[in-house]
């Protein structure tokens, strides 16, 4: 694939790169975080903010690990979990990799693809096993929350959705500059939606 930068004057071939998803989509992700209890969490200066309202209206839940709360409030249709979670906390996820060795430590720039039509401009200036294996393809339980990986559960759940048809590509640079610059100039000339709407 190739995609030319106007702005630019340059035309960048991506290669692509096969994604491997294992088993199927799965949800309430944010269940599974158990490390704390409600109490311990509302220590934490992200969640003091509710302190007051959880003391009032769940004295009983204080002791209960934080991801069983949350699950027990989202099975009562009780929308006050949600303030735990980031805007994308609460969604299907799936869990992929890159497994073609050639790709996994390089670094550059990549773009993902539904049914031909550009949807994510992103960069990777670490490695590309970093980027999907242990990043963009399995969404922890921490990631749910405000204090987490928000940009992971967006663009999970937006391939999960699209599992069938998503597709990956890859243009390897070195320089950390370049790597930027290129991101931004292609997010500039396509306005891909998945970066947009990830705000």
């Amino acid at each position: 694939m190739k995609l030319r930068c106007e702005g630019a004057g340059t035309e960048y071939d991506f290669s692509h790169v096969a994604l491997v998803f294992d088993g199927t989509p799965y949800q309430d992700a944010f269940s599974q975080k158990n490390n704390k209890t409600v109490l311990e969490t509302l220590k934490h200066k992200r969640y003091a903010k509710l302190k007051n309202e959880v003391l009032t209206k769940y004295p009983e839940s204080l002791e209960k690990p934080l991801g069983l709360f949350l699950l027990e409030l989202k099975r009562r249709k009780d929308v006050f979990y949600e303030r735990f979670l980031n805007r994308y906390g609460d969604l299907i996820y799936s869990q992929f990799r890159i497994e073609n060795s050639s790709f996994l430590d390089s670094r550059g720039v990549y773009a993902y693809l539904v049914e031909d039509e550009l949807k994510y401009i992103g960069r990777c200036k670490d490695s590309m096993r970093k980027r999907i294996n242990q990043g963009y393809g399995k969404i922890y339980p921490k990631n749910c929350y405000v204090d987490g990986q928000t940009t992971n559960c967006h663009l999970n759940a937006r391939i999960a959705a699209e599992r069938n048809e998503v597709t990956l590509w890859f243009h390897e640079m070195e320089l950390e500059e370049e790597i930027e610059s290129l991101e931004k100039a292609l997010i500039r000339e396509f306005q891909p939606p998945w970066n947009i709407q990830r705000g």
